[in-house]
């Protein structure tokens, strides 16, 4: 058997998005006050183990979600472009299956294919760089743990390719909630188990709570492990 390292994907904390946009890459989305204390509440939920990495996206609501965590362990933040959200065709407007931009003809030839998709940036071309970030993260923790906050896409791409489930899923059926944590655990360089938790989940509006998708907050599940087929 060899070392065992973790690497916690953890999605970022609620965002101030007072618009309901699709904000995607723009600058200038923070965590909102709620997010802060959930990101607060994974420092203290995992904040005493043995994590010695951390590292985060560029994006404001990822830098500010690792910053509780680092600060917890005394570590600096490793900045990782390639832990960024998505892109997405839609970034900037009110998007939701409800919204009356689904009714639009001019969006619909971004819509047709849900295999690549044809809206956004390819799910292959997501998981490889969230892989080379997470082999990378493994690395810089080999026998201890490493935190890689990222977005809910790429985290739930992610364990669709370990789990070696089809990239093509609805966005409502994602177990990856605010501040969730996806934990992949090596044995040396394999891949032998993934977790997923919630250590966050009660800080989740009542309103969100029986709702599996949201852009602003998610369900509350209990905690998650598989073997990686």
């Amino acid at each position: 058997m060899g070392e065992r390292t973790t690497v916690h994907l953890q999605r970022h904390g609620e965002v101030h998005n007072p618009e309901g946009v699709l904000y995607g890459r723009l600058p200038g989305y923070h965590l909102s006050e709620l997010g802060q204390r959930m990101a607060q509440r994974v420092a203290e939920s995992i904040g005493d183990r043995d994590i010695t990495h951390v590292v985060a996206s560029p994006l404001e609501r990822a830098q500010e979600t690792a910053r509780p965590m680092a600060l917890a362990r005394g570590l600096d933040i490793v900045t990782d472009a390639r832990a960024i959200e998505s892109s997405n065709v839609f970034e900037g407007r009110r998007f939701s299956l409800g919204d009356s931009i689904l009714k639009r003809p001019s969006t619909w030839p971004h819509l047709w294919n849900p295999f690549t998709p044809s809206w956004g940036e390819p799910y292959k071309a997501v998981v490889a760089r969230m892989m080379a970030a997470v082999h990378d993260a493994r690395d810089a923790a080999r026998g201890h743990e490493a935190v890689l906050v990222s977005h809910q896409l790429p985290v739930w791409v992610t364990r669709l390719h370990v789990e070696r489930r089809s990239y093509v899923h609805n966005p409502r059926n994602r177990q990856c909630t605010l501040c969730s944590l996806t934990s992949l655990v090596f044995d040396g360089d394999a891949l032998v188990t993934v977790r997923y938790s919630e250590p966050a989940a009660d800080l989740i509006p009542v309103k969100d709570r029986n709702k599996t998708f949201s852009s602003g907050s998610g369900p509350v599940a209990g905690g998650h492990e598989t073997p990686p087929s």
